[in-house]
């Protein structure tokens, strides 16, 4: 078994001046690793996941909204997600955001 390594996780999305861009950079049966670039001003609408989610801030601002709460995110923020949560991103800054999908592991029956 080979390890996915990326020593400047950064440099693997350029931010684009307008706009969003995404970038899967990782994906098994466990585990789908994208990486956003935001240009400063940028949105991703209120929406829902079916499964739980890590968002890793990597560079930049950002104003998360989880539910009812607002967290002003910054470089190394990180955040877990249970399944259903709305939330949405407001990049204030241009942000380069690691977004890991946590997929069901299937329920054992021993």
């Amino acid at each position: 078994m080979n390890a996915t390594t990326f020593l400047d996780l950064a440099a693997q999305v350029v931010i684009p001046d307008d706009g969003t861009i995404s970038r899967t950079v990782y994906q098994d049966a466990q585990v789908k690793a994208v990486l956003f670039g935001f240009a400063a001003g940028q949105e991703l609408s209120e929406h829902t996941a079916a499964m739980a989610a890590v968002l890793h801030f990597v560079q930049g601002e950002a104003r998360v909204t989880l539910g009812e709460e607002v967290v002003e995110a910054q470089a190394n923020t990180w955040v877990h997600m249970p399944p259903r949560l709305p939330h949405s991103i407001l990049a204030k800054t241009p942000v380069v955001m690691l977004l890991l999908l946590l997929k069901s592991a299937p329920e054992s029956t021993g």
